[in-house]
Order: structure tokens, then sequence, then C-alpha cells
């Protein structure tokens, strides 16, 4: 009998190592390697070769000879979907989409194939029986002759299958059910997973079809496997969400074909999930009595202008330490703004405690959501409801200072649309406005300190 090879693999990177070792030369990471058993796989033997015989031989040829053309992009029928990937799915590219387990991954790209009628679509799962499959569907309520499901985890039996059916785009649920056969290792380790996905890798480069690999996310949230699979594909799509909410967010963190801050909104109902093309609305709650310490901040997502409602709570602190707690809101962010509010306004938050709020389940990362919560905070504060129909535009400096913001224009033109009727911004981005007319009153303020005459 031959001798059972195995090697170290580090679960962080992939990085591969003939014995144990405490730290990873490649990564730094402390504690990752785990043992498995490999095979490597003969030269002869590659289940990827002869797949599709063009007649290409591999050749260097200049930069100038390149044939520069305009990919036709494949348009999906989901328009959230369609802006998050960088408008519409291109052809040959590789896209990972991860997030928590129920959160609705299967359902999205299951109903995104069955409405795509004029393509071949191929949905190859690991995790579900065809009935299983058929059931989802049925719930859907989409009828599809060109979509095919085939629940197989080898990916040799796979690739056979592809080369029977040609199909235009092939969804995989999930890459961590996949097993090559060339390695010995079991599913949804680390050498198992950089294989499959390098061999489909190759196959939608050479086959110049389109390949969506649902994949796992860790307990601590990270997407399991090594961090080469991040790497190896072209897009990598975060679907975010509490199970509690009916809202689900799709969020871009690499695209090699558009933007990385595009951020696409669903709502899961009992037919599946429903795109939301006006987020405003939902994020901003319909309240029938004023309350203090809630604010809207006109904010960007990528191209998207999002109205978003800002809530604080300023309590007297019962303990020695006073809490600073948020949610979709940068805490240290939070304690900036805090400690400017103390020095240049003289409000004492030092023994308050402080807690701040998106509603919605929106996680924010644009400065201009500074002038808002510091509006929200000062109304909090004071215990004095802010006037209603009224939003803020703009970023704070250390000094007290109100900054300008990027695409000033469309954050009005929002709010414009939403039927607000002022908005506060920077005095400093009067000069980007030109002399554009608006249906909504411009309030141009420069200190923090203007801001707290102005609204108390």
């Amino acid at each position: 009998m031959s001798k059972i090879k195995s090697a170290f693999f580090c679960g962080n990177c992939g990085y591969e190592s003939p014995k144990w070792a405490g730290r990873c030369p490649s990564c730094g990471e402390w504690n990752t390697f785990v043992e498995e058993i490999i095979e490597k796989q003969s030269k002869n033997t590659n289940n990827w070769k002869n797949y599709k015989d063009n007649g290409t031989t591999v050749k260097t040829i200049p930069i100038q000879e390149v044939k520069a053309g305009e990919e036709k992009r494949i348009i999906t029928k989901d328009a959230e979907l369609n802006r998050v990937l960088g408008n519409g799915i291109v052809p040959g590219s590789i896209v990972l989409i991860a997030g928590e387990p129920g959160i609705g991954k299967s359902t999205l790209f299951l109903q995104n194939g069955l409405l795509l009628q004029q393509i071949v679509t191929l949905y190859i799962s690991g995790e579900e029986s065809e009935q299983q499959i058929k059931m989802r569907a049925d719930r859907l309520n989409i009828s599809n002759e060109n979509f095919y499901l085939l629940t197989e985890t080898s990916t040799q039996v796979i690739f056979q299958e592809i080369k029977k059916l040609q199909p235009g785009l092939v969804i995989i649920d999930s890459i961590q059910t996949l097993h090559s056969p060339y390695i010995e290792s079991s599913a949804g380790s680390v050498s198992q997973i950089r294989e499959t996905a390098s061999e489909f890798q190759r196959f939608a480069k050479e086959t110049n079809t389109p390949v969506f690999l649902i994949g796992h996310i860790t307990k601590e949230g990270a997407i399991a496997g090594p961090k080469i699979l991040e790497h190896m594909v072209d897009t990598v799509l975060q679907f975010e969400g509490d199970q509690h909410y009916a809202y689900r967010i799709l969020r871009t963190v690499k695209n090699r074909f558009g933007s990385t801050s595009e951020m696409g909104i669903y709502e899961m109902t009992g037919s599946g999930m429903r795109p939301v093309s006006n987020p405003s609305e939902i994020l901003i709650t319909q309240k029938e009595e004023q309350l203090s310490g809630i604010s809207i901040a006109a904010t960007l997502e990528g191209q998207r202008p999002l109205l978003i409602e800002v809530q604080a709570l300023v309590t007297q602190s019962v303990y020695g330490t006073p809490q600073r707690t948020s949610s979709g809101f940068d805490l240290r962010r939070l304690q900036l703004l805090l400690a400017v509010l103390e020095k240049r306004g003289g409000f004492h938050f030092g023994m308050k405690d402080v807690f701040v709020n998106i509603a919605g389940g929106i996680k924010t990362e644009d400065p201009s959501t500074d002038l808002a919560m510091v509006s929200a905070l000062l109304s909090s504060y004071e215990d004095i409801p802010l006037a209603q129909h009224i939003a803020f535009a703009g970023e704070v400096g250390l000094s007290g200072e109100i900054r300008a913001v990027n695409r000033v224009e469309q954050r009005i033109a929002e709010a414009e649309k939403l039927g607000f009727e002022k908005i506060i911004i920077s005095k400093y981005n009067q000069k980007g406005l030109g002399r554009q007319h608006y249906n909504i009153e411009l309030i141009t303020m420069g200190r923090v300190d203007e801001l707290y005459k102005y609204l108390f």
C-alpha cells in the first residue's frame, strides 16, 4: 500500500507546510495550522483538461495587440443585483456571495436564476435535494424551461454534466460542500476549497461563463476557507441583515468590474426577495408625534443617496463610568463627536450615558452623518424634539467646524424628493452648488455652536 501523504495548511491564508508550526510564516497568524490528508493529482488526470478544446496555444503578446472590446454584460431582472455587480453580470466573471445561515442567499440566487429566461442556467446544490429546491421554486412561483438542477458535490461529475449542458450561467450552493477527487481531504477543508474554487475559476475564464459561488461564514463573521478564496474571485458580495427584521442588505466587498461601495436592499417576503427601489422611505420611521433625539441624515452608499434616521439617547449615568453604546455607527467616531461637543460647545457629556442607533439595521461609515448625529445628541441632551421635515448633511471637524461633503447636490435632491422642507449643510459647500434652483430651503452653517443656536 502507498503511504498516506499529509500536510499542514493555514486556515487563514491557505499556506501549505510539511510540518506543524505555531505561527504562519505567510500571514503571521497564530495557531491556524490544521493537518489534512492530500494526494497530489497526476498531470494526466486533471478533470478540467479537454473541457473545451478551442485550439488556442499559450503565447506572450504585446499589449497593443490585445483587442479592447466592451464586454456585453448580462442584465438581470433584479435592479439591486445589477447595481451591486457594477451594472450587470460580466461574462467569465466568478462571484463569491457570503452571509449568515438562513439569511436568504440560496433564495436570492435561485430567484435570479429562474428570472433569467433567456439564458440556460445550471443550479448546483450540495446541501439540498431536488425536491427541496423544487419546493422553494414553487413558493417563488416563477417558471423557467431553461433552468436546470444538479445535486452533486464531486467536481469531476459536475464538469461532465456542464460539458453536456453548456450553460450560460452556473450557480453553486455552496463552495464548502464541493470536493475534488484528486485531493484526499474532506469537503470544506482548506485544500478542498482552494482546489475546487481554482477549477471553477479556470472554467469561468476559459469558457467565458459567469459563475456564482455561495459561501458560508465562520462564527467570527469571516468567509469560511482560506483568505486566498477572496483573492481568486472577481467579486465578493456580503449578504447582511438581522433574521428578526424583514430587510436584507447586499454589500460589495470587492469588485473588479465596478464600485466597491455599492449596496442593494431587499425585503424578505413569503414569495422571495423583493428589491427595495426607494430605501429612504423604509429607513425613516413614520411618527405621529415629535420625539427628542431623532434626526435625518442625507448620506451616500456608493452612487445611491439615502436618507436614514439617526437616533440618540442621553441619560444621567447611574454608575461611576458612563456608557457609550452604538449600533450602526462607529463607536470611536461617536466618542470623537462627544469630545468636540464637550470642548467646543460646553456640553457636559462626561457624566451622561450615551446610546446611539441607525434605524433599519443600516451600518453607515459616511462622515456626512456627523451633523445629524450631533443634532440628535443635542436634541436628547436638551430633551427638545427637532423640527420635522429637516435633514442634515455635513462632517464635523475636531475644532467644531462643519466641513463640506462630496456630491451634495444628490443629497439635496433626495431630501427634496421625499418632501423635506429644509436641509442644513456646510457653508463651504456653497461654491459647488452653482446657481441651481431647489424647492427645498438650504441652510448653511460653519460651526457647531451656530447649529445649536439655530435648532434650540
